[in-house]
């Protein structure tokens, strides 16, 4: 007899082996249907694998993230067939599924155009059509390399030659297409029900600008078509709320070749938003207790050194000189914290000093790859509300709350809050060479972490390998309009830096100690955070956030004296406002004004000066009538003061 633990914890008995489609099909015709593929113990298979001993079986779906991945990996090959199919000597590359879709990297000499992309279509439409079985073998690893040498794939020969000795070489066949890959993938080529090709955009082999340039096709693939459409239209709207098309559009941002990638130029409606941003994380954070540092923007090669960046992180910084020919080495800084440092170690500190808070409003630099650049989201140079806290290990579960509670009121009051998740990045015991402490340390510092994370109570996904090379940290991530992840804000805790650096505090009972110290930044980089309330808004700001608050309208030069009144009262109030006042239709003006996005545009004509009031038309609830113009201006430094989204 055979025990099968399903994922509910129920079990059942089998009288000998068989394949999991046919387990599948004993539990319901209705799962039978669903199942896309089959977890065992764990990993991930087809459903024609045996099942001849006692394992755990959950069934994958395409409500499950594993399901889809499993879906649209099949139709990735279905890709790459029709590809082989209509233009033969293509060579292949990789073909993985991603969030929301799937990828193939060729290379042809044929362009990939939009109309090469619809032939390529419809041919995996035919392929579906024809409901091909999808079939996995294996072979020693010098067959492998000949059958792939000899079809002229020599991506997949590298690849095949690549993988670690005695891992196994496996190979999927759906009839006259073979492709080397690990699985698992649909039965047959017939499960796909709806598909689409998005786009062709060029992708160094392996990420290498060293290498040759691909050809990368994007697609995606559902289950049924109604679910494609929906999928296709939310696509359509990502790209109207694209930070990179909208901020050019709205002049808040550019960016200049000769400048460089990565360095975006803030535009004067840009520079507001981040200073309007700026002024407000400094006051709470100073109301919160935070003290402000200014450090330097470069240091020495021997800051980093004692810091660990030097060993772990020069790849990634811009460093100037060289010390080999004797000369001093400098490097810009990537990060503040081995500079606020010097703020604790100027003089000693006792327990009664503690905790110490210090933020900065930092200018960082980090040499990305041209490859990861993009708009606001990823730049070399950028701004971040940066901070490090010193303190016992008594305050330290307090303190790390607090820094939580500040991110999580900052996001909350710019609307970003509903769109985080949270992420436990560890370090990964089997490359600990990236990380500095010994595996006690960081078992400890885990472990701290963990008890205060599940004090909160919040839910967390746990990245082994995704911690700073010092230290684990709590990752508070968000995706763009097109599904990319990144993180926001990260809160760290760090045992290490503080003995290197040789931060003491003289205890209650005399003795010496290192404090804790918690690296946290509580709105993130704001041009991060900037892209990202492009996107959330779509340009449309609240009224406190938004570059021009007001656009007074005169509908004519009889009006252009009183029009200069208000707008002189708007400012006084503290109100952004401009005056158009240009020889153009009321229309006119109404309609460039609401392209502009600006939160209220007050018309003025005979019957407003007369009445000395407004007419106002609100981008958020239309036509509101007229009303004095001192009325107006109290309601808005209210919504302002309030924050109001």
């Amino acid at each position: 007899m055979i025990t099968i633990t399903l994922k509910d914890g129920s079990t059942k008995a089998l009288e000998g082996a068989m394949s999991a489609y046919a387990l599948a099909e004993s539990i319901s015709g209705g799962l039978a249907r669903a199942a896309l593929a089959v977890k065992i113990d764990g990993a991930v298979c087809d459903l024609d694998t045996n099942i001849d001993k006692d394992c755990a079986v959950e069934f994958l779906t395409f409500d499950s993230d594993e399901g889809k991945k499993v879906y649209r990996h099949t139709t990735s090959h279905i890709l790459a067939q029709a590809v082989k199919r209509l233009y033969p000597k293509t060579k292949l590359a990789i073909g993985p599924a991603i969030d929301n879709g799937f990828y193939y990297d060729f290379d042809s000499d044929v362009s990939f155009t939009p109309e090469v992309l619809e032939k390529l279509e419809a041919e995996m439409k035919k392929i579906i059509k024809e409901n091909i079985p999808l079939k996995r073998y294996v072979l020693p690893r010098d067959e492998a390399v000949k059958m792939m040498a000899d079809k002229g794939e020599d991506y997949k020969v590298e690849l095949i030659n690549d993988l670690p000795e005695g891992e196994e070489v496996s190979f999927y066949e759906q009839g006259d297409f073979t492709d080397l890959c690990a699985g698992a993938h649909l039965p047959s080529t017939g499960k796909i029900k709806a598909v689409k090709l998005t786009s062709c955009t060029g992708a160094y082999w392996r990420g290498d600008a060293s290498k040759k340039m691909l050809q990368r096709v994007y697609g995606t693939s559902f289950p049924k078509q109604a679910e494609l459409d929906e999928h296709l239209a939310a696509i359509e709207e990502a790209k109207k709320r694209d930070h990179n098309k909208l901020g050019r559009e709205l002049e808040i941002f550019t960016t200049v070749d000769f400048i460089g990638q990565g360095l975006p130029i803030m535009l004067p409606k840009g520079t507001k938003i981040l200073q309007t941003l700026q002024r407000w994380v400094e006051d709470y954070e100073e109301a919160n207790g935070w003290e402000r540092t200014k450090t330097p923007l470069m240091a020495k090669s021997d800051l980093y050194k004692i810091s660990g960046h030097w060993d772990h992180y020069k790849d990634g910084m811009f460093v100037m000189g060289d010390e080999e020919d004797g000369k001093e080495c400098f490097a810009l800084r990537p990060m503040t914290c081995p500079f606020q440092y010097q703020a604790y170690l100027n003089r000693a500190r006792s327990y009664r000093d503690l905790p110490m808070r210090l933020g900065e409003t930092s200018t960082l630099f980090r040499n990305e790859d041209s490859g990861e650049m993009h708009g606001l989201i990823r730049v070399r140079q950028f701004t971040i509300s940066e901070g490090h806290l010193m303190c016992t290990p008594e305050q330290l579960e307090d303190e790390f709350k607090r820094c939580l509670e500040m991110t999580n009121y900052m996001m909350e009051t710019l609307g970003l809050k509903e769109d985080l998740s949270y992420r436990f990045s560890q370090w990964d015991p089997e490359d600990s060479e990236k990380y500095i402490g010994t595996k006690e340390q960081w078992e400890e510092a885990q472990g701290v972490m963990k008890k205060i994370l599940d004090g909160i109570g919040i839910e967390y996904k746990i990245g082994v390998g995704e911690a700073a090379f010092y230290g684990p940290k709590l990752d508070i991530q968000i995706k763009n309009v097109h599904g990319k992840e990144d993180t926001l804000v990260t809160i760290q805790i760090d045992q290490m830096l503080a003995q290197k650096f040789g931060m003491e505090y003289v205890d209650r009972d005399g003795t010496k100690k290192n404090p804790y110290i918690i690296h946290r930044t509580s709105i993130g980089c704001y041009e991060r955070t900037l892209a990202l309330l492009i996107e959330k808004y779509a340009g449309a700001f609240p009224a406190w956030l938004a570059p021009t608050q007001v656009k007074v309208l005169p509908i004519s030069d009889n009006q252009l004296d009183y029009a200069k009144g208000v707008v002189a009262k708007l400012r006084a109030a503290g109100c952004r406002v401009e005056l158009d006042d240009r020889n153009e239709k009321i229309g006119y003006k109404i309609r460039e004004a609401q392209l502009e996005k600006v939160p209220y545009m007050l018309v003025v004509g005979d019957k407003e000066v007369e009445a000395g009031a407004v007419a106002v038309r609100s981008r958020k609830n239309g036509d509101m009538g007229a009303m004095p113009a001192d009325e107006f201006v109290s309601k808005l430094v209210l919504e302002i003061a309030n924050k109001e989204r």
